[in-house]
């Protein structure tokens, strides 16, 4: 099917050229720089929902597809193109910036260079997930990532971390808590993941005779089964790192309850779903026979997330780091859907991809309107909210009890798919330690959502209200989108079994 329209690359740089106008003509003039970013997210929002609508899910394969030569010699294209996985995707990214820019509503400060590095960042974004190019996708991820650390480090809140045991010396040395500790640290196991990402994707140009760095291309190319084994652990490590996985996750929990409310939102809400995104397009697209080999790797480290993120988020008193360990428990279900190599895990693993996104994004624009207010985070402070705040209360218990997985929420879809995954899957064990960490995501969410909502009132804080203005948009949004995928899944399922079933088609299954 061909498009004139090339809706592609107006999504994907529709922000970038928000970030421009912000830069240039904004200075000073802060509604202005808050309007400019609407508008051109919600431009790439509208395409992004037109998209998912015009996609043709009878024809499936990449559509909407773009291509025009950057670099010749070398075979490096600007090459566009979706399918019904990552078309999910750029609706999530769409759904979590624009809510972002009503959750950054209220910054001041330098609130011009904020909103720029944002809209860069999800530019970013929507490449790696639109690019057919591996090469341009890798530039793509490099531009997702790197603005973090000026967004943190600037706009990012310094957390209270106690010094204790006898690695307490090196707490103190290292800053640890703090804003600049945070993004720093980031930034560095990111790149770190980066150097494996382009050894690997060098490694399948050179296998495939030099001569273009297409996805396409690459896919029709057949591997030495040696080379795809070392190439895909290359992009697990390289993409898992994003993805959180165990042990080389700890970058995220103090990326997360550093970063400002849509840093954070985006951060868990996108930014770890490219790492996710890319062992599964990347990897298991391109690499079939390495997949199925260290698939047990996968699935048993995504185990080990799931139990370790949801026992670490019951240890936190910080409200922050609760909701960021619980996404590194949450993205070790993503990772072990995908290792199921089975229909029904894939299907769950994108799913939950989407469910946790929204969620995660819901509850850091919870977690920033309640610092806002209360200029804390420590929840055995906190009690009785509920009664000066129900708004926020009703959403912070609905985006709960998602990740909890009740049923006629996203998160319900997400983890019944993950799990019947994992029981037609070669390693029924792994079902265990994913149905004892859903357990024990209810025990931390329910008793976190007591303290602070339904509990007693608390002596600490007095003088209290409700999200007001533009702070609803986000919240309301995000929790009828919670609810409606919940209720209705198929809108989604359909379109990314349409991705994932010649995904599997691919691999060498006994």
């Amino acid at each position: 099917m061909t498009y004139t329209l090339p809706i592609l690359s107006l999504i994907t740089w529709m922000p970038f050229i928000g970030a421009l106008l912000v830069m240039f003509t904004a200075r000073h003039r802060p509604l202005a720089v808050r309007l400019i970013s609407l508008a051109t997210t919600g431009v790439s929002t509208v395409l992004s929902v037109v998209a998912y609508v015009a996609y043709d899910s009878e024809a499936a394969g990449f559509q909407f597809y773009e291509k025009f030569a950057l670099v010749p010699p070398l075979g490096i294209n600007y090459e566009l193109g979706v399918d019904g996985m990552s078309l999910l995707m750029v609706l999530l990214t769409s759904i979590i910036i624009t809510a972002g820019v009503f959750a950054s509503w209220t910054v001041q400060v330098r609130s011009q260079e904020f909103y720029a590095l944002l809209l860069a960042l999800v530019t970013g974004v929507y490449g790696v997930f639109c690019s057919l190019d591996l090469f341009v996708l890798f530039l793509f991820y490099e531009l997702a990532v790197l603005p973090m650390y000026l967004l943190i480090g600037i706009w990012g809140s310094t957390g209270e971390v106690r010094p204790r045991g006898i690695f307490a010396w090196a707490f103190r040395e290292t800053g640890v808590g703090t804003k600049e500790y945070a993004a720093m640290k980031l930034t560095l196991y990111l790149l770190f993941g980066s150097a494996f990402i382009l050894v690997g994707i060098f490694a399948l140009w050179v296998e495939a005779g030099q001569s273009s760095f297409s996805f396409l291309a690459f896919e029709a190319t057949s591997f030495e089964p040696g080379v795809q084994r070392w190439v895909f652990f290359v992009f697990y490590v390289g993409f898992g790192i994003l993805a959180g996985i165990w042990p080389l996750h700890t970058w995220s929990p103090d990326g997360h309850a550093s970063a400002p409310t849509a840093v954070s939102m985006l951060h868990a809400g996108v930014l770890m779903k490219l790492g996710a995104y890319g062992v599964v397009r990347v990897g298991m697209g391109l690499l079939p026979e390495g997949a199925v080999d260290l698939a047990w790797l996968v699935g048993t480290i995504a185990c080990i997330n799931v139990v370790y993120g949801a026992l670490s988020a019951m240890a936190q008193t910080d409200l922050k780091y609760v909701i960021a360990y619980s996404s590194v428990s949450h993205m070790g279900l993503v990772m072990l859907g995908a290792a199921t190599l089975t229909e029904a895990g894939l299907n769950g693993s994108v799913f939950q991809m989407f469910a946790h996104g929204v969620m995660t994004g819901l509850f850091f624009a919870l977690v920033g309107l309640v610092y806002e207010k209360t200029h804390s985070r420590d929840i055995p402070k906190m009690g009785g909210f509920g009664r000066v705040m129900p708004g926020i209360a009703t959403a912070f218990t609905i985006g709960g009890l998602s990740s909890l997985g009740l049923p006629a929420t996203s998160g319900f879809v997400a983890e019944i798919l993950t799990f019947m995954g994992a029981w037609r899957s070669d390693h029924r064990w792994w079902l265990i330690p994913a149905v004892v960490g859903t357990f024990l995501t209810a025990i931390y969410v329910l008793r976190v959502v007591k303290q602070i909502f339904w509990g007693p009132p608390s002596p600490h804080f007095h003088h209290l209200e409700d999200a007001r203005g533009p702070e609803w948009v986000a919240v309301v949004a995000l929790t009828i989108i919670i609810v409606f995928f919940g209720m209705v899944p198929g809108i989604a399922i359909g379109l990314v079994d349409t991705a994932t079933v010649p995904l599997l088609a691919r691999l060498p299954l006994p």
